[in-house]
């Protein structure tokens, strides 16, 4: 590569710095930040001081399957993986207080971007009120990004899935489908369309990039006592079919009342694809899912449903989940 001047550069790799001085690197990094941490990144293990029962949830990301490089920068791929992890802990009604990390990567490497990533890692932990604690660096033939995430439920009781109870309302924290319309852009730009669609719905592509849900409506849920609680990460379809089958309830969604990221009826207008797709189906959003008393939702949430006696099952305006689907793990949608 080359500097402003026009000289060449020489980028050094993970392999030519090696482990410890990475990791050294790393731990200099991580200095910083909130946590009653006792003894942090750097030592053979992490000790640190809870203020309640610990909630512990582990999320992977894989170059290729989860991410490119060529569509997010590495700060926002690091910052992504922790809001992957820690809207698991929001989801039980949590806190995020500490993050453990490991990093897969191939020798060849450039340090740059692996120092990236962990700055992308240590600000997001730090915005949500936690600390990196460690983790470890390893060869793997592509990266891949690890995040455990630790944190406390601060006096109230953990919200399960199971938990939904007949009578409930169903509602949302926050607008579903600005990731998945926001890939749908990249992916059209890639097979030759105008790159100029990604500026006018750049705020699309910047909710793939790095979604952003309020994790702290978590906790406020858990305090509003609701009963049954998940983050949307595969699809609103799948986390109602995941949700019904936990509580052995039937769940019913109006679709007319999900919430909509900004623009997204614009961009399935110019792309000639029904929006509803990607509101129901797409996922990584990471807002929350729960179901409450109807006389508990907090302000700020959305009622997009019901629970109700019946097979479990989830029924999007009155006909069961079909052929829109979320996330599925091993295979390739």
């Amino acid at each position: 590569m080359s500097d402003e001047s026009g000289s060449i550069v020489a980028v050094k790799t993970v392999g030519e710095v090696g482990e410890r001085a990475l990791i050294a690197m790393f731990t200099e990094a991580a200095k910083s930040g909130p946590g009653d941490v006792v003894i942090g990144s750097g030592d053979d293990a992490a000790v640190f001081v809870p203020s309640g029962p610990v909630v512990v949830s582990t999320d992977t990301a894989v170059a290729g399957r989860h991410f490119r490089f060529d569509w997010s920068s590495p700060r926002q791929i690091g910052a992504r993986a922790v809001v992957q992890s820690a809207a698991d802990i929001a989801a039980m009604g949590g806190v995020p207080t500490g993050i453990v990390v490991s990093i897969g990567c191939p020798p060849s490497t450039p340090v740059e971007r692996v120092l990236e990533l962990n700055a992308g890692i240590v600000a997001q932990s730090h915005a949500y009120g936690a600390r990196v604690l460690g983790g470890d660096l390893v060869s793997s033939a592509e990266v891949i990004l690890t995040v455990t995430s630790l944190g406390v439920l601060d006096g109230t009781a953990a919200v399960a899935l199971s938990g939904a109870r007949v009578g409930d309302v169903l509602a949302i924290s926050g607008p579903l489908g600005g990731p998945a319309g926001g890939l749908a852009a990249l992916a059209v730009v890639e097979h030759g369309a105008d790159r100029a669609l990604l500026d006018r719905f750049s705020s699309l592509v910047g909710d793939y990039r790095l979604p952003q849900p309020d994790l702290s409506q978590g906790r406020i849920a858990a305090v509003a006592g609701a009963h049954a609680m998940t983050d949307v990460s595969d699809g609103l379809v799948e986390e109602l079919i995941t949700l019904s089958a936990a509580s052995l309830v039937r769940l019913d969604v109006d679709s007319s009342r999900v919430p909509r990221a900004a623009g997204l009826i614009e961009l399935g207008a110019a792309l000639g694809v029904d929006p509803l797709r990607w509101v129901l189906g797409g996922g990584e959003e990471h807002q929350l899912l729960a179901s409450f008393a109807p006389d508990t939702v907090p302000a700020g949430w959305t009622v997009i449903g019901a629970v109700s006696e019946g097979a479990p099952g989830g029924w999007v305006d009155g006909d069961p989940v079909g052929e829109i689907r979320g996330w599925q793990s091993f295979t390739d949608t």
